[in-house]
């Protein structure tokens, strides 16, 4: 514990030294906006690091992430509004809060309901406000991923379909209702069915406890590997992927699919 303290306390002094009087030009010209962005790449990073099984690369991302927190903090802390300890302060509070299973005398059975629980304490805290469920929703969370999180959310309080042959009719009734859309030229209903086409596979995915965020990130990654073997394939033939025409890269695709079929066998 002495240890995590020094190493803690001397992140916050370098961020604080970066930031002062002295410290880096670039380091204290930024502000909460100009390096949000980093907060988005520096999670998306982390994750990359922990798909590929790439231990040391993930801890070193994980660093950059707490850096940003370091970094907004001290930002927060110069202007008198918060500085790390009440950050810290305020998760832990949080933790031990919604966590009465653990830290005080209430029981869980199971995960489904200390989420149960959990939710009920959140409602609690902001029993103020009209609408508790979906009004927290992360702006910038990708569409998928808070496609989710919604799905999720209700799922918790009972709104939830009971089977799974359920969840596949509502895709298809989605997939019915694109379709007439497409022929009625309608191109603005096109839009809308399409969005509640999408719902409704990240609601098939949730269902059976996936996420549709990764299998998607999956397919591109399966994707992008095989067309670049059509790729070495067009150009080992001296030729373009422009000079192709698509039935020529169609048996090109079709031969890197049973190809890569092959080798899982």
């Amino acid at each position: 514990m002495a240890t995590q303290t020094k190493n803690m306390a001397r992140l916050l002094d370098i961020m604080a030294r970066l930031r002062g009087p002295h410290g880096c030009p670039w380091d204290r010209e930024q502000t909460h906006q100009s390096i949000r962005h980093n907060l988005i790449e520096e999670c998306y990073e982390a994750l990359d690091a922990l798909d590929a099984g790439k231990t040391a690369e993930f801890k070193d991302e994980l660093g950059d992430l707490l850096l940003q927190i370091v970094f907004h903090a001290q930002m927060a802390s110069e202007s008198r509004r918060f500085d790390f300890e009440a950050v810290a302060k305020s998760i832990g509070d949080k933790l031990v809060r919604r966590h009465p299973h653990v830290f005080g005398t209430k029981r869980a059975r199971n995960s489904a309901e200390v989420l149960s629980q959990w939710e009920a304490i959140k409602k609690s805290e902001k029993k103020a406000r009209s609408i508790v469920h979906l009004e927290d929703l992360p702006r910038h969370l990708p569409a998928l991923l808070k496609a989710d999180k919604v799905q999720r959310k209700v799922a918790r309080v009972g709104f939830d379909w009971k089977r799974v042959e359920d969840v596949l009719r509502k895709v298809e009734e989605e997939l019915r209702e694109l379709k007439g859309a497409l022929a009625s030229g309608n191109r603005r209903q096109f839009e809308e069915e399409l969005g509640d086409l999408l719902f409704a596979v990240v609601n098939l995915a949730r269902f059976e406890n996936l996420q549709a965020e990764e299998l998607l990130n999956r397919t591109i990654a399966k994707f992008a590997r095989r067309f670049q073997e059509i790729e070495k394939a067009v150009q080992a033939s001296g030729r373009q992927l422009e000079d192709c025409t698509l039935e020529e890269l169609d048996a090109l695709w079709e031969s890197a699919k049973h190809r890569r079929r092959a080798r899982r066998r």
